[in-house]
This record gives structure tokens, C-alpha cells and sequence, in this order.
């Protein structure tokens, strides 16, 4: 592993036992990613991307493989030490948001330092901070059923980035937004890719995998392709075609 290695996953394997019956989500997959690389991993349903994104993401332990995350050996952890790893290395944006709908913006912002045990002075300036980056210093008191979509993944963002993760995990982070947020949101998270974080986009839509740098495909449980990226689209591509 060198020291630009971020990800190094060996002949990783998962499988389920449902009943009688065993899954095998995933068969042997082999993968490395750099630092500050964008990468899009897609695939269809039952793909097993899911899966790896889960494994990835320290929420799921492989069944065979070794999972090494930023020198961490992540594959044989307990759950305690999963969670402490997820806290500190990765940010995650799903498609559902994920927030909590009693909370402010501020507050669901802040939710990863109060894990990681920060005083809630520090974590409110912090989290105020992470809001105004993402655009939303003027709405850091609403609750998410004051925000648009929109602005409920800016949160999400925002949220993901609190602790200075290694690496930004978005799950279909476009998935339930209308074309002209997706593109707004592609150009936050090509922001924050620009600035040196290390993405990992997981997605089905062919137009937003376009903006990684380097495509990732799987079925039946492996990689069926990894290529780069030669035709990378950039939000400016985006408007010119939603002009059109």
C-alpha cells in the first residue's frame, strides 16, 4: 500500500445465509483509490454495489477480504470500533437526507461532534461555519420541513464534511432532487473535490456519473469494468444542456 493509497480492498467477499439459502452479494472484489480521486461506482440492482458501499462505508464487515481505509484495517473490527472509524474517516450524503426532523440545521450539522465528544461552543461555530460553506448561513435555526430538497442535501453535506473526513461517501445524493438542484449539487460536491477530498459517488444515473473522474462498474458481485473517465462533464456541461 502506498502512502497516496486511500481504499485498498483485497478479494473481498459477502455473503448472506438466508433460511436455507446463502447470497452471495459479493464474490471477489479487488480494489484501490487514491487520495483526492472522484470516483462513480454504479450498477444494477442486486449489482452488489450496495453492498460494497456498505463495507466501504465501515457499516458491514466482509465475509472473506481484507478492507485497509486510510492504514486502518477495517475488516475484522467490532462494531464499537466500525463506528469509531466511520466518525472520524468518512462523511456520508444519502439520498434521503437523513435528517432529524426536530432538529435544527445547525444541530443536524453538528450531530458528528457530538459523538466524537466536542464541546457544544466549538460544535456550534463549527457546524454555523459548515452551513455558511454550503451556502446556508442564513438558515441554520430551520428544521428540514423548513428547507427545500435542495437545501436539505446542502445540510446533508455540510454535515458530512464536519469532521474533515478522508473520504465523502454519497449514496444517489441527486436521487430524489429535480434536474436543476442535481446540478447544484454536483457542483458543491465538485467543489469539495477540487479542494482535495476524496469522493465516491454511488449512483445509477449515466449523466451524474459523468462528473467522476474514474468509473467503476459491477454485476453479480464483481467489477465488471474500471475505466477512466476521458469525457468528464462538469456542472457548466450540465446548464448548458438543461438550457437547451
Amino acid at each position: 500500500m502506498s502512502k497516496e493509497d486511500l481504499i485498498l480492498i483485497t478479494d473481498i467477499g459477502r455473503k448472506y445465509v438466508i433460511g436455507a439459502e446463502t447470497i452471495h452479494a459479493l464474490k471477489s472484489v479487488t480494489l484501490t483509490i487514491k487520495k483526492g480521486e472522484f470516483v462513480a461506482l454504479m450498477g444494477p440492482s442486486g449489482s452488489g454495489k450496495s453492498t460494497l458501499m456498505n463495507i466501504l462505508g465501515c457499516l458491514d464487515t466482509p465475509t472473506k477480504g481484507e478492507y485497509i481505509l486510510n492504514g486502518i484495517n477495517a475488516s475484522e473490527m467490532t462494531d464499537s470500533e466500525l463506528a469509531e472509524v466511520r466518525n472520524q474517516e468518512i462523511g456520508f450524503v444519502f439520498q434521503t437526507f437523513n435528517l432529524l426532523p426536530r432538529s435544527s440545521a445547525k444541530e443536524n450539522v453538528a450531530l458528528p461532534l457530538v459523538y466524537a465528544g466536542v464541546k457544544k461552543e466549538d460544535r456550534d461555530k463549527r457546524a454555523i461555519k459548515a452551513l455558511e460553506n454550503v451556502g446556508l448561513g442564513n438558515r441554520v435555526d430551520h428544521k428540514p420541513n423548513e428547507l427545500s430538497g435542495g437545501q436539505r442535501q446542502r445540510v446533508a453535506v455540510a454535515r458530512a464534511l464536519i469532521n474533515n473526513p478522508s473520504i465523502i461517501l454519497a449514496d444517489e445524493p441527486t436521487g430524489n432532487l429535480d434536474s436543476k438542484t442535481s446540478v447544484e449539487i454536483m457542483a458543491l460536491i465538485e467543489d469539495i473535490h477540487a479542494k482535495g477530498n476524496t469522493i465516491i459517488l454511488v449512483t445509477h444515473e449515466e449523466d451524474i456519473a459523468k462528473h467522476a473522474h474514474r468509473i467503476v462498474r459491477m454485476r453479480d458481485g464483481l467489477i465488471e469494468s474500471d475505466t477512466l473517465n476521458k469525457k468528464i462533464t462538469s456542472v457548466k456541461d450540465r446548464l448548458k444542456e438543461l438550457a437547451e
